[in-house]
């Protein structure tokens, strides 16, 4: 009984704050792929040693050989067939869920998150979405266990993004 007061007291000490929690900004808004900046890559710095000095090898006269296929470029022409299609904003009851699809041709190059709900089921389904979107070719995508609305909207969005490519 000389123990009541005290746990008592503690309980309540320990309850305040989570009385007191509220999400910060992190959990509100939505996400935007599109207009996230690109990843950079970390470059990493060599310190510079100075070599000792050798002699140089003598020249044979033949050509250094080159193993492997020639590295690929982008011409213009293939720029151009790329195509950015956005689709239209669906309301789901987690927030609102926007695509944006890039086309080369007929294929799905890219899929982009234009408006999607801030939440936890929602960042870890949407890689998922995209990379089952890339792998469908098509709108004909599973659900995500956890993210049903978002996955819903997602899909509805894509499909109509690609019906209006055609």
């Amino acid at each position: 009984m000389k123990w009541a007061i005290p746990v008592a007291v503690l309980s309540v000490a320990g309850l305040v704050p989570v009385w007191l929690y509220s999400p910060g900004a992190a959990h509100e808004g939505e996400i935007n792929e599109a207009a996230a900046p690109p990843a950079q890559e970390q470059q990493q710095v060599v310190p510079q040693t100075t070599a000792p000095q050798t002699t140089a090898p003598k020249a044979t006269g033949a050509a250094p050989k080159t193993i492997g296929a020639a590295p690929k470029t982008t011409t213009p022409q293939q720029q151009a067939q790329n195509r950015t299609v956005p689709g239209p904003a669906v309301n789901t009851s987690e927030g609102t869920v926007q695509v944006q699809v890039t086309l080369q041709g007929t294929k799905i190059v890219d899929v982009k998150a234009l408006r999607a709900p801030n939440s936890n089921p929602t960042r870890m389904a949407l890689p998922l979405l995209r990379e089952s979107a890339l792998k469908a070719q098509s709108a004909d995508i599973d659900t995500v266990s956890g993210a049903t609305a978002t996955s819903d909207g997602y899909k509805q969005s894509l499909q109509a993004a690609l019906d209006g490519a055609k």
